[in-house]
C-alpha cells in the first residue's frame, strides 16, 4: 500500500504539493503529535456533553483556536485541523468545527464591542459557541426561516424555534438567523447573538446516533437588546451562506479524516488475519477493495486542498469548489467506512467498536452544512451552458 493509507494522519505526498506551504506542512506534523499525545481524551465519548466541552478547554489551552481572535484566515489550515481530529476522534472534531463555525460570523460581521465581548472567550475554549440557522420547516432552504424577531423599544423579542442545533445545551453564545422584516424570503432575515443564559431560551435536546450536544431551541418572548445585531439589519441570509460556504469544504476534511482512520484500521486487520492459507489482504477483492479506497482517498484530499488553495487565494469560485469538495468527499468517505465495515465482517458490526462507531458518525456528514443534493443543486448552478472550455466560468 501507499503512503494514503498510513498510520501518519495525512497523506504526505498531497501535503507536499504546491496547494499548500512550509507552515502546512509544519502544522500538520504538530497536529499529529499533539493528538497522539492527548488520543485518550480525544476519544472519548461516554458523556458526550462534558467530553466535549473537555476537549474544546483542551484545544483552547493548546492554542488551536487562536486564530478565532484575530488571526488570519486560513482554510487550509483549517482543514488540516479537522482531518486529523476527525481522525482520532468525532467529538474532537465536532468542538473544534462548531466553535471556529460559531465564532467565524462574529469575525466577519461582529461589530468590535462584540468582537471583544466573546472572541477571547471562543479562541480560549473558555466559551463555547453554535450556530442556529435550521429549523424543523426550513433546513436547506434558509429563505423560509420563519422564527420571528420583532422590533421593541429597547432592542429585540424573538419568538419561535430552531432545529437541529450542535452544542444546543452547552453553547454560551448562539448565532441565531431570524426574520425581522416582511421582505420576500431571504430579504428579511437578520442575524442574532443570543446569550445560553438568556430568560426565555429553551432546548429541547436530540438524541443523535453519534453522541453529541444537539438539540432544538424554542425562543419564548426571548428578549434582546438592540446591540445583539450581528451585522446589519436584513443582513442575516449573506451571513449564513457566506459563512456556510465557507467551511461546507471542511466537512469534507473532516471526512477525509474518518475514511483514513477507517482504511487504515481495515488494513492492519487484513494484513493479520489468516485466511485461506495466507492472510485476508491477499484475496484478490480485498485487494481491489484497498485499490478503491486509495482512489477515492488520493481524490478526495486533492478537491479538499484545491478548494481550500482557493478560497485562501480569494479566488471567485470557493463556494463552488467548496461544495465539489464537501460532496465527493462525504459521499466516497461513507464508502470507504462501508468498505472496511465489510473487511472487519462481523467484528465491525460490534457496538461501540471503532468501525461501528465511524459507521456512525460518517453518515451525518453528507446532511450537515447542506445535504449532497443541495451541494450537486449549488454546483449545476455554477455551469455554464455555453462555456467552451473547462477553464470557464
Amino acid at each position: 500500500m501507499t503512503a494514503t493509507i498510513s498510520p501518519s494522519t495525512f497523506d504526505t505526498r498531497i501535503l507536499s504539493l504546491p496547494l499548500y506551504e512550509d507552515h502546512h506542512r509544519e502544522l500538520a506534523q504538530r497536529l499529529v503529535t499533539w493528538c497522539a499525545e492527548h488520543q485518550d481524551l480525544l476519544a472519548a465519548a461516554g458523556q458526550p456533553e462534558a467530553d466535549g466541552l473537555r476537549i474544546l478547554h483542551a484545544l483552547g489551552d493548546a492554542g488551536w483556536l487562536a486564530f478565532l481572535d484575530g488571526g488570519p484566515d486560513d482554510y487550509r489550515a483549517l482543514c488540516l485541523a479537522r482531518e486529523a481530529l476527525a481522525y482520532r476522534g468525532d467529538l474532537a472534531d465536532y468542538a473544534f468545527s462548531i466553535q471556529a463555525l460559531a465564532a467565524t460570523p462574529i469575525r466577519r460581521f461582529g461589530t468590535d464591542d462584540q468582537r471583544r465581548r466573546y472572541l477571547p472567550g471562543l479562541a480560549a475554549g473558555t466559551l463555547c459557541g453554535a450556530f442556529a440557522v435550521s429549523e424543523e420547516s426550513a433546513g436547506s432552504d434558509v429563505a423560509a426561516i420563519s422564527l420571528d424577531a420583532r422590533e421593541t423599544e429597547t432592542g429585540w423579542m424573538l419568538n419561535g424555534g430552531k432545529a437541529w442545533v450542535a452544542n444546543a445545551g452547552v453553547a454560551d453564545v448562539y448565532t441565531v438567523i431570524a426574520r425581522t422584516g416582511p421582505g420576500p424570503g431571504a430579504f428579511g432575515l437578520s442575524a442574532f447573538l443570543v446569550p445560553g443564559t438568556t430568560p426565555g431560551l429553551r432546548v429541547e435536546p436530540v438524541p443523535m446516533i453519534a453522541p453529541r450536544a444537539f438539540g432544538h431551541l424554542v425562543f419564548d418572548d426571548c428578549a434582546l437588546p438592540r446591540e445583539a445585531l450581528l451585522g446589519r439589519r436584513g443582513g442575516g441570509f449573506p451571513v449564513a451562506m457566506e459563512v456556510l460556504d465557507r467551511f461546507r469544504m471542511t466537512v469534507g476534511a473532516a471526512a477525509l479524516g474518518f475514511a483514513r482512520r477507517a482504511a487504515d484500521a481495515a488494513l492492519a486487520r487484513a494484513r493479520d488475519r489468516p485466511m485461506l492459507g495466507g492472510k485476508l489482504f491477499d484475496l484478490p477483492t480485498v485487494r481491489a477493495a484497498f485499490a478503491d479506497m486509495e482512489v477515492k482517498l488520493d481524490a478526495a484530499a486533492l478537491l479538499v486542498a484545491r478548494s481550500a488553495w482557493e478560497i485562501d487565494h480569494g479566488g471567485p469560485r470557493y463556494a463552488r469548489d467548496s461544495a465539489v469538495a464537501k460532496l465527493y468527499a462525504t459521499e466516497v468517505a461513507q464508502e470507504v467506512v462501508d468498505s472496511a465495515v465489510q473487511i472487519f465482517g462481523a467484528a465491525g458490526l460490534v457496538r461501540d467498536s471503532l468501525l461501528e462507531r465511524l459507521y456512525r458518525q460518517i453518515r451525518s456528514l453528507r446532511i450537515y452544512e447542506g445535504s449532497s443534493e443541495v451541494q450537486q443543486a449549488v454546483i449545476a448552478s455554477a455551469i455554464d451552458p455555453h462555456r467552451t472550455h473547462r477553464g470557464a466560468s
